[in-house]
Parts: C-alpha cells; sequence; structure tokens
C-alpha cells in the first residue's frame, strides 16, 4: 500500500512510536515544534520494538541547549553487556537556535512551560513533537471531558441510525 508524500500511514506499523495523551488533557497548546533526539544504539532498538513512555517528561532548556528529562525508554534483554543502560537519562533535542531561543523566552512566562507530545518515526530518524503549553484550569478540564463524552455518545447515535 503506497502513501502520497507527507502522509502518515495509521494502524500496524504506523509511525507513531509513543504519545503523552495526558499532556492534551492538561494543557492548552499554543505552538508546536518538531526536534530530532540523539540517541544511543540500544535507545534506537528499543524504540523499534515500541518501548518508550512519555508520561511526567518535560523538556528543559540550559545553557543554549534543549533535554529532554524523564523519558523512559526500557532496554531490551538482547542488548550488549558490556554497556549499562540508564532508561531515564537526559536526552539531547536538537533544534535550531532561533527554536531554542523562543522556546526559552516563552518558558521565562509565568504559566507556560514546554512539554513533549510524541515521539515518531520520520523515515529512519527519531522526532519529538514539542509544544509550548500552558495550564488548563479545571472547569477548562471538565469543558474537555465534555465534548469528548458528546463526541462519543454522538458517534453511538449515529451507529444505531446505521444499522436501523
Amino acid at each position: 500500500m503506497a502513501t502520497k508524500k507527507g502522509k502518515t500511514k495509521k494502524g500496524p506499523g504506523s509511525s507513531v512510536i509513543a504519545q503523552n495523551k495526558k499532556a492534551r488533557f492538561e494543557y492548552h497548546i499554543n505552538e508546536t515544534f518538531e526536534a530530532g533526539l540523539a540517541l544511543a544504539g540500544w535507545e534506537v532498538k528499543s524504540l523499534r520494538a515500541g518501548k518508550a513512555q512519555l508520561t511526567d517528561t518535560y523538556i528543559l532548556v540550559r545553557r543554549g541547549e534543549a533535554w529532554l528529562l524523564g523519558s523512559h525508554i526500557m532496554p531490551l534483554d538482547t542488548i550488549s553487556t558490556h554497556e549499562t543502560a540508564d532508561p531515564t537519562r537526559s536526552r539531547k533535542l536538537l533544534l535550531h537556535r532561533k527554536e531554542i531561543a523562543k522556546i526559552f523566552s516563552r518558558i521565562q512566562d509565568k504559566g507556560h512551560t514546554c512539554v513533549p507530545l510524541k515521539l515518531y518515526w520520520k523515515r529512519n530518524l527519531v522526532k519529538c513533537e514539542l509544544a509550548l503549553v500552558s495550564g488548563k484550569k479545571q472547569h477548562d478540564k471538565r469543558a474537555t471531558e465534555k465534548a469528548r463524552d458528546w463526541q462519543r455518545q454522538k458517534g453511538r447515535i449515529m451507529r444505531e441510525q446505521n444499522k436501523g
């Protein structure tokens, strides 16, 4: 099955490795960026096996470099024995200087932060989608949940109508 240029496949063999669904519920997404990741060989093998987790992960900008902190990449049992694998180590994000400066200036504002939304494959490279976000209030979270429940209910009603 061929896909058009710029389109990603859905379902089995999808390019998405891990998503941070909690971030989409907890924050308003203001702006997104695409960053590369500096990884070790065992980490790439683990990502191919889908052994990654982005919950409670955040971005830290330090000395003009962006770092991914708190991500968990589970090492495979088959990695070499002479290398010690740290599943929660800090991983460097590969961004342009202007993008790093923009992220740094925005996270200095009160109530703003930068979180990863997902890890995915782009050809043979691992990319991380970052977002500049601001926190949601409790009533915003309730409205999001209400809209999601209504979409589910609407889908059920449509299925019932199409059956009969």
